[in-house]
């Protein structure tokens, strides 16, 4: 780990209790530490991740980065507060958005573990940018590999198995994606966002039977509670 400090930070008011995941948006690592670093710009994050692996500590875990924005989730307004923020280096959708390299993912990997100790964050408060901020932001995007992290219970895994559909009307979707922790004030952009993170082999906001499933079984525990209700525990 190198220490590249940020100016632009402040005083939490909450303890921490999630992690957010961005992607850089930018064209390399040199641009986005860069803005990350310019005081005109008030953008931070607490820790950056190269490419090839190379991790910087910009803000201080104790101090309030600014890498969330206007968020919401759970409840909790000021996501800044009660989070820790990690950017990783890639160009987004606008500049060649493309898959997150091994070596990036490996020394992600082992500060999520240290971080979520410090803390005691759960599966359900690793999110993305996107979960945070779906109006505005597309971040880590459908290419970042979610189920790497679920099968060492660094992010809630995404239901698979034993999906029934509730046949809820799509107020009663929205609902209940509230209840399970994003902001529906854009209705069709919270969708996306949940697909992009629980489906993203088809974002299109579209409300429909496979969502509803995989909703249901996130607010009642996911495959593995369904697994026992039928007598199977694999």
């Amino acid at each position: 780990m190198i220490d590249c400090p940020s100016p632009n930070w402040d005083e939490r008011s909450l303890p921490v209790s999630m992690i957010v995941l961005h992607y850089t948006g930018m064209a390399d690592a040199a641009a986005a530490i860069a803005r990350l670093t310019d005081p005109d710009a008030k953008v931070s994050c607490h820790y950056l991740i190269a490419e090839d692996g190379q991790l910087v500590r910009m803000v201080p875990e104790e101090k309030r980065a600014w890498h969330a924005g206007k968020a919401y989730w759970r409840g909790i307004e000021d996501v800044n507060s009660a989070s820790i923020g990690i950017e990783l280096v890639n160009p987004g959708h606008d500049l060649g958005y493309r898959p997150f390299p091994e070596a990036q993912m490996a020394a992600l990997m082992p500060l999520m573990v240290e971080i979520v100790g410090r803390y005691g964050i759960t599966r359900g408060n690793i999110v993305g940018h996107s979960d945070v901020a779906p109006a505005r932001k597309m971040d880590p995007g459908e290419l970042f590999d979610w189920d790497r992290l679920a099968a060492v219970r660094l992010a809630l895994p995404k239901p698979l198995k034993f999906l029934t559909d509730p046949l809820w009307v799509d107020s009663g979707f929205l609902l209940a994606l509230e209840r399970f922790g994003y902001d529906i004030t854009d209705a069709e952009a919270a969708v996306r966002a949940f697909q992009r993170r629980y489906r993203p082999d088809l974002i299109d906001g579209v409300i429909d039977g496979h969502c509803r499933a995989i909703l249901l079984s996130l607010l009642t525990g996911g495959d593995k509670a369904a697994a026992l209700r039928q007598g199977d525990g694999d």
